[in-house]
C-alpha cells in the first residue's frame, strides 16, 4: 500500500515485524502486544522502532513508550469504526505525541481530511489512485470551526486574538 506524508506518497522505510521475529537491519513496526511485552529491550535496536495500535487497546498505555517511539501506525479496521480518530487525538492532544501518527488500514479518500485534522500526518492507503488524490483532498476546506489536532487556526480563536491588539 502507498504511504502518504505531507499530501505526497513517499517511500516507508518501516518493516511490519511479525512478534516471534527478530528486528530486522532496518526501522520496524512491532505490535502492540510485543511492545508491552519487551518495552524498553526493543529501543536498544539501532534503528528506529514503531508500533502498530489496534483501536481496541487503550492508547494510554503507550504513554511510557511515547518519547522513543518514531512512529505510532493507529488501526481503522472498518470504514465504520471511527475509535482510531480518537486515539489519535488523545495522542497528539493530551499525550503531546510529537512523532509520525499513521492511519492504516481501512484508510479513505472521503476520510483523509478528517484524518489529517485528527492529528495523522502519515496515511497508508489502499490504492495508488488514492495517494494521489490525498493532496486535493486536503486542500477542500480552508476555514474550520473546530479546534482540532493538527493545529490549524480557527476563526473564533482569530477574532478573539484581534480584540485584544
Amino acid at each position: 500500500m502507498p504511504l502518504v506524508k505531507n499530501g505526497k506518497p513517499v517511500a516507508d522505510p518501516f518493516v511490519a515485524v511479525a512478534d516471534d521475529a527478530p528486528l530486522p537491519d532496518a526501522p520496524a513496526l512491532v505490535s502492540a502486544d510485543r511492545l508491552l511485552k519487551e518495552g524498553a529491550a526493543l529501543f536498544a535496536h539501532a534503528y528506529p522502532v514503531g508500533v502498530i495500535w489496534p483501536n481496541s487497546k487503550d492508547v494510554l498505555q503507550l504513554e511510557p513508550f511515547l518519547a522513543r517511539l518514531a512512529v505510532v501506525a493507529l488501526v481503522f479496521p472498518k470504514f465504520r469504526d471511527g475509535r482510531a480518530y480518537t486515539q489519535a487525538r488523545l495522542l497528539r492532544e493530551r499525550l503531546r505525541y510529537t512523532g509520525e501518527l499513521r492511519a492504516t488500514g481501512n484508510v479513505l479518500r472521503d476520510q483523509f481530511l478528517l484524518m489529517v485534522r485528527c492529528g495523522f500526518d502519515a496515511l497508508d492507503v489502499a490504492k495508488d489512485a488514492d495517494a494521489a488524490a490525498v493532496e486535493k483532498e486536503l486542500h477542500t476546506y480552508s476555514v474550520f470551526y473546530q479546534p482540532t489536532g493538527d493545529g490549524r487556526p480557527v476563526p473564533l480563536r482569530a477574532r478573539l486574538a484581534a480584540r485584544n491588539v
